[in-house]
């Protein structure tokens, strides 16, 4: 299992990070949430990133994808996480296209994966329907009407559900909540008569939403995977998404460190550099520490997608849980070792003080995924 990146891994990582520094600022984000951004990123550069080939970048090449794996996905989430750069880049690609590739057939993939390697497709994941993530708490009911299914319940903090042109909905198609079994997955565009999109706000500014389902009608063959057992590729799909948010925080984490030891180089108090305080130094070094530690999960955890692993639901949440706290702890320290204007709007700190939040939650936080590496692994 590889822990470093190869030569062409590295390329596209240079290469998003220069293009993610130039285009996508911190001050983006502010800007889109000052103007009040009904979306949360800017259409021009995504169509940017499309055109540099990263919609395409985990698609086999038989679906006029790149194949070049999620080790790539990785590299461009961190440098993503670095100034929390937004686009549908996670749901569509990350979850949407690997839900297809896992799970759909061969007339699914033709027709959807291309789609999505042009950017001229996009997906969100309609998944939660509780504050809790519960990745069998499935009770959408999906009831069979000849070749239709009709739906009718709801899910919550949709992310990119207002913007997706189409949503991948787990549905019950049998059996009661939290049961395994009975759960299927479907492929729906989004302006179907009878869905409801709520927009809701989160603390970091991105777009979510609400959506109902009020006797939705959809094709079986719009299935992806086999009906009732749709649970392997919905927790495959989950895994892959908890990795590679993991990959987007260990960025965002890198550049909390960064900014915070920039500080206590400049920041003086009592006539000196507060670097030079050792206690302020040692604080630093557990950081560090921490970041590291957490850089080999995921890297790990990302070469475990690639490799096809047996332990890729180990490894998932083992990364998810470094990541979570690694992240949590950077964000804390840098608050508190900024002093009081750490917690102005004026500093970038909160933004990424919330966005750790949000990601903490989303896809499992870490007693979820405790409890599951405890469980994996039979303890």
């Amino acid at each position: 299992m590889p822990l470093v990146l190869n030569e062409e891994q590295r390329m596209l990582r240079d290469t998003a990070r220069d293009f993610i520094q130039k285009d996508v600022p911190v001050e983006l984000m502010r800007q889109l949430r000052d103007d009040g951004s009904s979306t949360g990123y800017a259409a021009s550069v995504w169509k940017k990133m499309v055109e540099m080939g990263w919609t395409a970048v985990a698609i086999p090449e038989a679906y006029d994808g790149l194949g070049f794996g999620y080790m790539g996905v990785g590299a461009i989430l961190e440098e993503a996480g670095k100034t929390l750069a937004n686009s549908p880049f996670f749901s569509t690609v990350v979850l949407g296209a690997s839900a297809i590739n896992s799970g759909g057939s061969q007339q699914q993939k033709e027709s959807l994966l291309p789609l999505i390697a042009a950017g001229e497709l996009t997906i969100a994941l309609a998944h939660e329907e509780s504050n809790h993530h519960d990745p069998a708490n499935i009770q959408l009911a999906a009831k069979v009407d000849g070749d239709q299914l009709i739906l009718n319940g709801k899910k919550v903090f949709v992310a990119e559900g207002g913007n997706a042109d189409k949503l991948l909905v787990s549905v019950r198609t049998s059996g009661v909540a939290d049961e395994q079994n009975g759960i299927s997955l479907v492929l729906i565009d989004r302006s179907t008569s009878g869905i409801t999109v709520t927009p809701t706000t989160m603390i970091d500014s991105r777009n979510y939403a609400n959506i109902e389902f009020n006797n939705v009608s959809v094709k079986q063959s719009e299935i992806i995977g086999v009906v009732d057992s749709g649970f392997a590729i919905l927790d495959k799909t989950l895994d892959y998404g908890r990795i590679c948010l993991a990959a987007e925080m260990l960025g965002g984490s890198q550049s909390m460190l960064d900014k915070t030891l920039g500080y206590l180089k400049e920041r003086e108090q009592f006539g000196q550099k507060i670097g030079s305080f050792q206690a302020l130094q040692h604080r630093a070094a557990i950081m560090f520490a921490e970041l590291e530690l957490t850089r080999s999960a995921v890297v790990a955890a990302l070469s475990a997608i690639d490799e096809d692993s047996d332990d890729l639901a180990i490894m998932a949440s083992l990364a998810k849980t470094r990541a979570n706290e690694t992240y949590r702890l950077i964000t804390d320290e840098a608050v508190q070792m900024h002093g009081g204007i750490g917690l102005t709007d004026e500093m970038d700190i909160g933004f990424y003080l919330k966005r750790c939040r949000v990601c903490i939650h989303s896809l499992g936080d870490s007693g979820f995924h405790k409890d599951r590496y405890a469980s994996l692994n039979n303890f």
